[in-house]
């Protein structure tokens, strides 16, 4: 049950917010893809923080590209994230099944065969811009338990809390570090992401195309702990945008002992990934603010 007090009037705006956000989901796929389309375009043009940052991560991870290609890459990354704007919307606010025949499920045999046997499994992905959408359709095939974060406005956390409820077995905050170890000794699957910058506290510095970032070790002490089978997890839109491929992929050697080598083993295949799908990615996050020299100011390649 809600709590009482988001029925104060302050909070009628994110109320009218949700309503037309769920109208929005009811319109045919292909206008929703065009609207995403159209957001991703004027939060380009507005949201000039959010543009620089994107603009200096392009600019390190792919300085292969002429300066023309590397703005053109930049407003890509803005249009795929304003469509994973409305797939978010369509995760919440629609049944999972509604795109399961735009859907292409590859490699879930490894989870059923490891579950099967008693083993918990780590789908490990990356904030990829369809994150959200990715999920739901992932419960289509298969009983998953994820983390998050909590929202900061209290109405859209309750409706993103109640909406996943429905999908998942658990959704688990993203410092439970105990319950994500529960969940994988039971045998069951945990979907996780360690692909963000969280600072310099558990975190070590590996490369991530040619530059020291910041990359959690939680993952290899929860899959130790929980005995977990590691198996990265990508989810890309077709690229005619007519629907998805969401693909489990072989287990990465983690842990091995070496969290140094298991957080690169990690970023080495993310970067794989994102060489082939440079746009479908939350590349308006710093993804290098935390220098590697403890003297320098956080954020210092964003100034």
């Amino acid at each position: 049950m809600a709590d009482r007090s988001l029925a104060h009037p302050k909070y009628w705006p994110s109320w009218l917010g949700v309503g037309l956000l769920i109208g929005l989901t009811r319109l045919p796929y292909s206008w929703q893809i065009s609207i995403g389309r159209s957001m991703g375009l004027l939060l380009h043009k507005v949201a000039r923080s959010r543009r620089h940052i994107a603009e200096v991560n392009v600019r390190l991870c792919y300085p292969e590209l002429s300066a023309q290609d590397q703005a053109a890459l930049v407003r890509q990354i803005f249009i795929d994230n304003g469509i994973g704007l409305i797939e978010t919307f369509i995760a919440w606010f629609r049944d999972p099944t509604w795109l399961q025949d735009r859907t292409e499920y590859r490699g879930f045999d490894k989870v059923r065969e490891a579950t099967a046997g008693g083993q918990g499994v780590m789908l490990l992905g990356a904030h990829y811009s369809m994150l959200d959408l990715a999920g739901a359709l992932i419960t289509n095939e298969l009983r998953v338990s994820v983390s998050y974060r909590p929202q900061d406005n209290p109405v859209m956390n309750y409706i993103m809390e109640r909406n996943r409820a429905r999908l998942y077995d658990e959704c688990l905050t993203r410092k439970d570090i105990r319950a994500f170890i529960r969940t994988l000794k039971k045998g069951n699957v945990l979907w996780y992401a360690q692909d963000q910058d969280f600072g310099r506290k558990n975190s070590v510095f590996v490369n991530f195309f040619g530059h020291p970032a910041a990359t959690i070790t939680a993952t290899s002490r929860i899959a130790k702990a929980g005995n977990a089978l590691v198996l990265p997890i990508t989810y890309f839109r077709k690229d005619d945008n007519s629907g998805y491929v969401i693909e489990v992929h072989d287990p990465l050697p983690i842990p091995s002992g070496d969290d140094v080598q298991d957080a690169q083993v990690a970023n080495n295949f993310l970067e794989v990934q994102l060489r082939e799908h440079p746009s479908q990615y939350l590349w308006l996050h710093k993804r290098f603010k935390t220098p590697a020299d403890s003297s320098q100011k956080k954020g210092l390649l964003y100034k």
